[in-house]
């Protein structure tokens, strides 16, 4: 009996091989390209929120108060009750901080990870039923309801937060702004030294004094 029917062809064998391993590989760089794909999606979530605050106009890092920051805006403010807002709250700290003194306090924070953050430390110290974070950008917000202000900021902002508050406030709120002082405004009173330090602003001094139409008319005939 003939064994042509039966004889391997060593080149289709080959042939059969190479198509295999091409096969093989092509999965191998599927699966590398989802890994790789999938890993950079996930390090975007993560790290989107605080890089894209960065690529605004004038951004608000995120840069933690100290004990002493906290405890000097508490310092300045003892004799002050009501709303209190805390504009670029971070991770929540100036805030909860208030509310355990009897302030009703909220926080705007532009990074929703550290809004979420803050509602969940709010919670687990007692205090979140006098606290309210909100996801915004602080130039999309209206003060005007708060009695009591504290700003980290930064110098690039100062000046044109110095327009928006002048405006929206009214004549009976304090402003706290720490790290950096406002560049025009007169501070009534200063608490504490070096990045430590708190610049406390009367309403009263900044904003321009509101005249009525008897005193325009008066003006008027002198």
């Amino acid at each position: 009996m003939s064994d042509f029917g039966t004889e391997l062809n060593p080149s289709t064998e080959t042939y059969k091989q190479g198509t295999g391993e091409g096969a093989f590989k092509k999965r191998l760089g599927i699966i590398a390209t989802c890994v790789v794909g999938g890993s950079l999606v996930a390090l975007y979530a993560v790290t989107g929120p605080f890089v894209a605050p960065a690529l605004r106009k004038v951004c608000l890092p995120f840069v933690p108060a100290t004990k002493t920051q906290v405890e000097n805006v508490l310092k300045v403010l003892k004799n002050r009750s009501g709303s209190l807002v805390d504009i670029g709250s971070g991770d929540g700290r100036i805030v909860i901080a208030a509310a355990k003194t009897g302030f009703k306090a909220v926080g705007f924070e532009l990074n929703p990870w550290l809004v979420w953050y803050s509602r969940y430390k709010a919670w687990r110290e007692g205090v979140h039923h006098n606290t309210s974070f909100y996801i915004s950008d602080l130039w999309k917000v209206n003060f005007s309801q708060y009695s009591n202000v504290v700003i980290f900021g930064v110098p690039q902002m100062m000046e044109q937060l110095e327009v928006k508050l002048q405006t929206e406030l009214q004549g009976s709120a304090k402003v706290v702004a720490c790290r950096f002082p406002f560049p025009t405004w007169t501070p009534d009173d200063v608490a504490g030294e070096g990045i430590d330090t708190v610049w406390v602003y009367n309403a009263k001094t900044f904003k321009p004094p509101i005249r009525n139409d008897k005193d325009s008319a008066r003006q008027a005939t002198n």
